[in-house]
């Protein structure tokens, strides 16, 4: 699976909001829960998903 490419748009308390950056359409942002983020996760931190994980880019 993936990989997919991510960046944060906003963080809500233990939920971030992030947004597909590798599509030209990428819909509505999809939350995903702080716990299953890496550490250092900011507004505008890029992320890459790949093998169930995400890493900082």
């Amino acid at each position: 699976m993936g990989p997919y490419e991510y960046v944060v748009e906003s963080i809500n308390g233990d939920y971030a909001a992030l947004r597909r950056t590798d599509l030209e359409d990428p819909g509505e942002p999809m939350v995903v829960a702080m716990a299953l983020l890496p550490d250092g996760t900011d507004v505008g931190a890029r992320l890459r998903w790949e093998n169930l994980s995400y890493t900082l880019l």
